[in-house]
């Protein structure tokens, strides 16, 4: 049976699908809420206390949040393993293959943490200017209500 010969993967946008899942997984935590509140399908007191499962009361990473971290790491790591297997499937020079996956593993590694540290910025903006006001409000309110 003849093997046929496949294409080498693209470079950039492996590392970039890899990356933003990645980035995206280890950040969830803070992204889930705000997106769930930004629709309205959440109130600012639950976006709040969904944030907190993951994070003790001073901010500090908890238990929840390392967890993600870990799979985003995780996932970094199944990503380049599935890139090296890619790429043993075609023809190309074991030198070219070596230098690709070092240099897609160091773009999926500063890609991903610059995707996590930009939606966590981002986030942490979003919290502080729409969903701790509401929560605020939400707690006026239902203190008016009693």
């Amino acid at each position: 049976m003849k093997r046929t010969q496949t294409k080498e993967p693209s470079f950039l946008g492996w590392a970039l699908k890899i990356a933003g899942a990645s980035g995206l997984t280890g950040i969830i935590c803070c992204v889930a809420p705000a997106v769930l509140f930004m629709f309205g399908l959440v109130s600012g007191i639950y976006a709040i206390s969904f944030a907190n499962f993951f994070y003790h009361e001073d901010g500090s990473a908890g238990l929840g949040a390392w967890i993600l971290r870990g799979l985003a790491v995780g996932i970094g790591v199944v990503g380049i393993i599935l890139y090296r297997r890619k790429q043993n499937q075609c023809s190309v020079d074991p030198k070219r293959k070596l230098r690709n996956t070092v240099l897609a593993s160091v773009m999926i590694a500063l890609l991903a943490i610059s995707f996590y540290l930009s939606l966590e910025q981002l986030s942490g903006w979003f919290f502080d200017n729409y969903i701790v006001p509401a929560q605020q409000a939400d707690y006026e309110t239902q203190k008016t209500a009693q």
